[in-house]
């Protein structure tokens, strides 16, 4: 019996995006290939030094990486992925013998590993699973909002200050929620009417000026003024 499997994206409903670094061509490819069969995004390159520009560009979901690869090493490229505070699920591909690449691939930051020849049933199977984590993670980082001390979550429908709880009725909530969304970006009187109050509103835009007095009165009282009035042009909220 075959069991349908539901696809698995990224919580705004895109591909995930899967990255194979193996500089044997067949090998890679057909783990590609196994990896778009899922509904994936999935690319494959055959050095270190290509893949490290492509993670830039690609920004993947997922890493597969061979631990022996010439130039730059699987662990290598972890490493330098790692120093730049992307934490990526890596799935390691070792000899079977090889049992101080495999150490050093988890100490370099991996999340798995397989040893070759592998079954690529299990493989597909480990980076789901991998990949559902990735996605639950992220998925609750969307909910967290932060603008400096300031942290709206919005599945909890909290809001916080330095750890002061504050609370706000649902439009002040739904208005700060926008704010922090676009922070640092100045957004008018009418893209708040339209987002917040909806583009029927039939009442006047004085009271989006009332509304930002009263999150001010709630927010700003407790540190640094983080509502600024673009004068002519609308809000922003930012941190200094």
């Amino acid at each position: 019996m075959v069991i349908a499997r539901h696809p698995l994206t990224r919580p705004d409903g895109s591909p995930i995006r899967a990255l194979v670094v193996d500089d044997e061509v067949n090998l890679g490819e057909l783990l590609r290939m196994a990896m778009a069969n899922e509904g994936w995004e999935a690319r494959a390159v055959t050095n270190g030094r290509e893949a490290l520009d492509v993670i830039r560009e690609f920004d993947p979901d997922l890493l597969v990486l061979d631990v022996m690869m010439p130039g730059i090493d699987g662990v290598e490229l972890l490493t330098r992925v790692r120093a730049g505070g992307n934490d990526v699920p890596v799935l390691f591909l070792t000899a079977k013998d090889a049992v101080e690449d495999r150490i050093a691939g988890i100490a370099a930051g991996g999340d798995d590993y397989v040893t070759k020849p592998f079954n690529l049933e299990e493989v597909v199977l480990r980076l789901r699973g991998m990949a559902r984590r990735h996605v639950a993670a992220a998925a609750e980082a969307d909910s967290l909002l932060r603008v400096g001390d300031l942290s709206l979550d919005e599945d909890a429908y909290e809001v916080q200050r330095a750890g002061v709880a504050i609370k706000l009725t649902a439009k002040e909530f739904e208005l700060l929620r926008y704010l922090m969304q676009n922070a640092r970006r100045v957004v008018s009187k009418t893209q708040i009417l339209d987002t917040v109050w909806g583009y029927d509103f039939g009442g006047s835009s004085g009271v989006v000026e009332i509304y930002i007095s009263y999150l001010r009165r709630k927010i700003d009282a407790l540190g640094e003024p983080l509502i600024h009035t673009v004068r002519g042009v609308g809000y922003t909220i930012k941190s200094s």
